[in-house]
């Protein structure tokens, strides 16, 4: 840790610095048992029954034209060629996939304004430890702490609209996480809590490293995210030594930047089988390098993406796939479309550990559903070339959470769902998932807003 970093700043500050270095190194308590694994879902519009959507079917091994994804309460159903019986079904003219899960974010603060560096810094410590970092970030949270729920949710919202359906980033602070909108795979998920996130490994103790490599080891846990070599100076290339010293590099690692890494160091995260999440766009942002993507893969890394926040990343994942693609080509490692739908798909799935349940279009599975406008003659093409514009339908565990207004209400008759006009396309959202008894109606997308600029005008914006 840098000098200036180590010393802290005053109130406000210091207390924003505090909570988002805490990270996930405890098990998450069990909910209520009147909740029970319900809090694992974002229960948005309910179908009234079975349904299926006909388009483009991509599953990890082949494309299935005109094909079929029936779905029965909460799970995929039947896959395939043939035309259920007695259900309706929607005619897409769409690709669909599985949801998109995004392996990096920060959804307890993903409300800022997007934002133009004003120079490249070395590290993360020196881009937290500036004055353009407080302005930026520090000071607008201050305006914020007291409504984190409604942060929280809209940030999740974000997400959603760009078909993203999972995505990593919270902490146990995390406002309302058993009401999710979208699947959190750093807290409790499944009914499982096997992941654990560290921020700084520098503020964790003797103890707490102890602790998680027993329960690495143990099988307790499955999936260690770390921040880790964020930066393109020797002192971020150290901190993979640290890691090892440390006895946190294991099959369970999963390493959140690495921009500093070598390809000799990159080949020590290879050999103990851990794992590594890219966020490209901040990366250039900060430092003007990023990770060596391209290296990562030839040398057999599982490798996701992550669009880490909207001031200094991708607005969405969506947006992030495209400079991913042109990165790896500059790199000399070209990655066809195919490769770039698997990476924030099945292989995403894979390096969270929740293969079992998500990244794929399979019957018993989670109906977690992407459907996109098809605009080009390959449909992997159709999703890397997509934006959030292009996003047609978002189910979670079967749910109707966003899309086509006409889809939705011909599904889902009656449900209280909130208008929204999108990219010029009516669109519906239901932001209103409980996992029990409220005291007060949830709040609309609406309500969010509203809170949000009340306190902070430049809050930034979802349909942009």
């Amino acid at each position: 840790m840098s000098e200036s970093h180590a010393q802290a700043d005053t109130g406000v500050l210091d207390d924003f610095e505090q909570e988002y270095r805490t990270g996930i190194l405890r098990a998450e308590e069990a909910p209520p048992a009147a909740i029970g694994t319900a809090a694992d879902l974002a229960m948005g519009a309910v179908p009234t029954t079975a349904f299926a959507v006909r388009g483009c079917i991509l599953t990890p091994e082949r494309k299935i034209e005109g094909g079929y994804v029936l779905v029965d309460s909460t799970s995929i159903a039947a896959v395939g060629a043939q035309r259920p019986e007695q259900v309706p079904v929607i005619e897409t003219g769409g690709v669909i996939l599985p949801g998109l899960i995004d392996l990096h974010g920060h959804p307890e603060y993903n409300v800022f304004a997007p934002w133009e560096p004003p120079t490249q810094y070395p590290n993360r410590y020196a881009w937290r430890d500036s004055p353009e970092y407080a302005q930026v970030i520090k000071q607008p949270w201050s305006q914020l702490k007291t409504i984190k729920g409604t942060l929280a949710r809209y940030a999740e919202v974000r997400a959603l609209v760009s078909g993203v359906t999972a995505i990593q980033g919270a902490s146990l602070q995390y406002a309302g996480k058993g009401e999710a909108l979208v699947r959190n795979v750093d807290l409790r998920i499944f009914g499982e809590h096997r992941a654990r996130s560290i921020i700084d490994l520098s503020s964790v103790g003797d103890d707490d490293r102890r602790r998680l490599r027993a329960q690495i080891d143990a099988g307790e846990v499955t999936a260690l995210y770390v921040h880790l070599a964020e930066g393109v100076d020797a002192k971020s290339s150290r901190e993979l030594d640290d890691l090892i010293a440390a006895d946190l590099l294991t099959p369970a690692t999963i390493i959140i930047h690495g921009t500093a890494l070598s390809r000799d160091q990159l080949g020590e995260v290879r050999d103990a089988g851990a794992r590594l999440v890219w966020s490209p766009q901040s990366n250039l942002r900060l430092y003007g390098r990023t990770t060596l993507a391209g290296d990562a893969l030839e040398l057999g890394i599982p490798l996701g993406l992550g669009a880490d926040w909207l001031p200094s990343g991708s607005a969405n994942l969506l947006a992030e796939l495209k400079v991913a693609r042109r990165t790896l080509a500059l790199q000399g490692h070209p990655m066809s479309a195919r490769r770039l739908v698997s990476m924030v798909t099945r292989d995403a799935a894979r390096i969270a550990g929740l293969d079992r349940y998500l990244g794929r279009i399979e019957p018993g599975r989670p109906a977690d559903l992407l459907v996109l406008e098809r605009r080009r003659d390959s449909p992997w093409e159709s999703v890397v070339e997509a934006d959030a514009s292009w996003v047609e339908l978002v189910t979670i565990g079967g749910n109707l959470v966003y899309g086509r207004t006409d889809w939705i209400g011909s599904l889902a008759a009656g449900a209280e769902l909130e208008p929204v006009i999108a990219w010029g396309k009516p669109l519906s959202i239901d932001t209103t998932y409980t996992a029990g008894p409220a005291a007060a109606p949830p709040p609309r997308l609406a309500d969010l807003r509203r809170a949000l600029i009340a306190r902070y005008p430049q809050v930034g914006p979802i349909f942009a």
